[in-house]
């Protein structure tokens, strides 16, 4: 519960939706009313509003009941010793060795009555969100997502168990869900092994045994498996599946299908093709919905919505017979289909067709009913993604932009930021395409306030400004208003010195270019990614042949309309407290990376871009080495003709502060020159002088608890200071990327993600460098070279 000295120390924020709003949602310390149609505005509570969450009796969320795993005491007890422990556990090993099946059971079996769990499904979901789903399930919230300091201090006490299905997480975000719940324990199951040892215990799932594997059949046929014929088939059938329990299950389902009725075994040699049998053995309606699940590839999808697109009268039973032949997974939200039958369709054929009008129209139709709360539809992110996927594959950008538009108030309003940002990240790009400028004013916009609220206020502003351009433009005055009220609370841009927009008034979907310094971002957030690219050096791909420091941007190829996913980039964060540390970008392409000079020639820019890149390398290699102020050459696509892109596709990059300034923390390039006592025992974390085997090194300064900061100049001559956070081996932070064609700081192109992890010797470190976010469509990375650090 928070304190009344908490509120009279700072403004409370809350998130309202104009129309179908079911009521005020408060997003940590960030007031926001959200605007289906004109943009979120931005307004502040009175002091003493602070929300004030109730925390349940007993926090017990069980998972469905399901078959009971069999062959899996001994990792049962596993499980079971490790909790004891306290340790967390990772379960991980192939689709289909039985994970789900063992972590649904063991949360059944190993609670006690008194215990406090929680079961969650991380399929296609952010960790930042499923750290709200926990927060909801152990308060009263009220609609309300609270900071990641609120979090903590709610969430510290709280000895329950979280159960995690589908947690293809990496070692960091595992670390960041723990840490949102410090005294939780932890059991993820998932396909690979990410959990470090450090923080707990990864087991691998293997087939189960030949007796475990009789005992299966035997109950999947209805029959005990006696005869010695087929006994010997059973054994050879265990034995070619390597006692997985999913083929197995499909072999019992192909001989209860049996035309003759005599629920005879498939030979042991037809163990990986038991599909095309089991889809010829399925009846119009099931097959149907296969196919739409199918098309949704790994979407979960409610029943009600299988049976109104299938046209199937009873879908829960038809659903639970496709699980029960092993063709679809039953979930906490619906069924979504096993991982091979969708090749296995596709290989017979093809799916059977459903009307794209008719999925992105009723998808988008629900998305907006009175009916339909925010939740369901956060629920049904994935399958409103893939949906919206196959439009623009098929060149219906316009229903792409139906669908996203739809969804995004409800998702706002549902406070998971994280596949808000996905969906809002894919909406932006099909309105450029379809050549709709309000929906892209509407996607800048709730990109802007996404921002925001996830404390990435400099991008936040950026984003805000290029919306107010474009509303205006539209002659939208609400748009307009909302987008300068919410301009307010974040840094802001200077306007073109003419006074005239910066938004080309034509239909390539280029932005404003706003210029100069963003000012500080008083929130250090990380708005991470778990696919992403660095922009240490980056520019759109390539065709072969093509020297790609060119800015020449390739021709996207022609995309496969037979399938139902195309990669995404997850946007994730959640609510943050306001900090202090400055917006802080600065440094170069990393050693070894393409000449700078030649990618900021070609924009054509003249003398500014050229001199900015003269002699440029060699200072720029001494501070490469301060990993979370790289950024580099950036080309973006603005939709040209691809048959022009070679000589209008502007190239963007930056320069590299003055070596010879007073910078306030000065660059190392000589080991010798440090006075560093080699004698003196070695730091611990991130504290201490750090070089780079290309020369340079940068000092880092504890200045809190998994907290180190450096001090340097970014590329518009300002002092930062950059704040590396984190714990154990591995410490983050995210950075805007400057544009800096014409040789001057000039606007925010999106954000860079850098990770150091220490390795176990303590003396050298890997550091790593992502693109989280970019605010232009089709910007790539073609230096994103991972480096070594060794501590002085």
């Amino acid at each position: 519960m928070a304190s009344d000295d908490d509120d009279n120390e700072r403004t409370e924020n809350r998130i309202d939706i104009d129309g179908d709003a079911a009521g005020p949602v408060i997003a940590g310390n960030h007031n926001l009313v959200v605007d289906a149609q004109h943009g979120s505005t931005v307004t502040v509570l009175m002091q003493g509003q602070r929300p004030r969450p109730k925390r349940h009796d007993r926090v017990r969320l069980l998972p469905r009941r399901q078959g009971v795993p069999l062959g899996r005491d001994a990792d049962l007890e596993s499980i079971a010793s490790a909790l004891r422990d306290g340790s967390t556990v990772q379960l991980w090993g192939p689709p289909g060795v039985g994970k789900s099946a063992l972590l649904r059971h063991a949360a059944h079996t190993l609670t006690g009555e008194r215990d406090e769990m929680l079961f969650l499904d991380a399929a296609r979901r952010e960790p930042e969100d499923l750290a709200q789903d926990m927060f909801e399930a152990c308060y009263e919230a009220g609609g309300y997502a609270p900071s990641r300091t609120d979090l903590c201090r709610l969430m510290a006490g709280i000895e329950m168990t979280v159960y995690v299905d589908n947690a293809e997480y990496t070692a960091e975000q595992l670390r960041t869900l723990m840490d949102a719940a410090p005294d939780a324990k932890f059991v993820f199951a998932g396909r690979e092994s990410s959990l470090l040892g450090t923080d707990g215990t990864a087991r691998r799932l293997h087939g189960i045994g030949r007796a475990a594997a009789m005992e299966l059949l035997a109950r999947e046929l209805g029959r005990p498996v006696t005869d010695a014929a087929e006994q010997a088939t059973a054994a050879a059938l265990w034995e070619t599946a390597s006692g997985m329990p999913l083929l197995l299950l499909r072999a019992a389902a192909v001989a209860r299908l049996d035309p003759s009725g005599e629920a005879v075994l498939p030979k042991p040699g037809r163990v990986e093709a038991l599909l095309p049998p089991l889809f010829d053995r399925l009846d119009g309606p099931s097959l149907r919905a296969l196919h739409l699940l199918a098309t949704l590839d790994d979407a979960e999808l409610a029943p009600v919505h299988i049976g109104a697109l299938s046209e199937t009268s009873d879908p829960s039973s038809l659903c639970e017979g496709l699980a029960e032949l092993g063709l679809a997974q039953e979930t906490e939200r619906g069924y979504r289909v096993e991982t091979d039958v969708v090749p296995a369709l596709r290989g017979l054929g093809g799916l059977q067709p459903y009307s794209l009008e008719r999925l992105c129209t009723y998808f988008a139709q629900w998305a907006t009913q009175p009916t339909t709360n925010a939740a369901q539809v956060a629920d049904h992110a994935r399958a409103l993604e893939v949906v919206a996927e196959l439009a623009e594959q098929s060149g219906r950008a316009d229903l792409a932009v139906q669908v996203v538009r739809a969804a995004s108030p409800a998702l706002a309003r549902s406070l998971r930021f994280g596949v808000w940002g996905r969906l809002l990240d894919q909406g932006l790009p099909a309105a450029q395409r379809a050549d709709d400028r309000q929906a892209q004013a509407y996607f800048r916009h709730e990109q802007g306030i996404r921002k925001f609220l996830t404390g990435n206020r400099a991008v936040a502003a950026v984003l805000l400004a290029e919306a107010a351009v474009l509303w205006r433009q539209l002659g939208d005055t609400q748009g307009v208003d909302a987008a300068s009220a919410a301009q307010q609370h974040v840094p802001q841009q200077a306007p073109p010195s003419d006074g005239s927009s910066t938004v080309s008034p034509q239909t390539d979907g280029s932005a404003p270019d706003v210029s100069g310094s963003s000012g500080a971002d008083p929130t250090p957030v990380q708005d991470v990614s778990s696919s992403g690219v660095d922009p240490t050096s980056a520019q759109s791909a390539a065709p072969p042949g093509v020297d790609p420091t060119s800015a020449h941007v390739a021709s996207s190829p022609a995309p496969d309309l037979t399938s139902a996913q195309s990669a995404t980039t997850p946007g994730t964060g959640m609510p943050v407290d306001p900090g202090t540390a400055a917006s802080h970008v600065v440094g170069a392409p990393p050693p070894g990376s393409v000449d700078i000079s030649s990618a900021l020639a070609s924009s054509g820019t003249g003398t500014g871009a050229g001199a900015a890149s003269t002699g440029a390398l060699a200072a720029l290699k001494v501070i490469a080495v301060i990993a979370a102020l790289v950024i580099g050459v950036v080309a973006i696509d603005q939709n040209q003709d691809s048959t022009d892109r070679s000589t209008d596709t502007p190239a963007v990059g930056i320069t590299s502060p003055d070596t010879e300034s007073d910078d306030p923390d000065p660059v190392y390039t000589n080991p010798a020159d440090t006075g560093i006592d080699e004698t003196e025992p070695a730091e611990t974390g991130l504290a201490g002088v750090w070089w780079s085997s290309e020369g340079g090194g940068i000092e880092f300064v504890e200045a809190g608890p998994g907290t180190y900061t450096a001090t340097a100049k970014d590329v518009c001559g300002n002092a930062v200071t950059v704040e590396f956070t984190g714990s154990g081996d591995t410490y983050t932070s995210t950075d805007p990327v400057y544009d800096m064609d014409g040789g001057s700081c000039g606007r925010i192109l999106g954000e860079v993600l850098t990770t150091i992890t220490i390795n176990p010797d303590g003396n050298t470190a890997e550091v790593t460098k992502e693109m989280t976010s970019a605010i232009e469509d089709n910007v790539e990375c073609y230096t994103c070279t991972p480096s070594t650090w060794t501590r002085a």
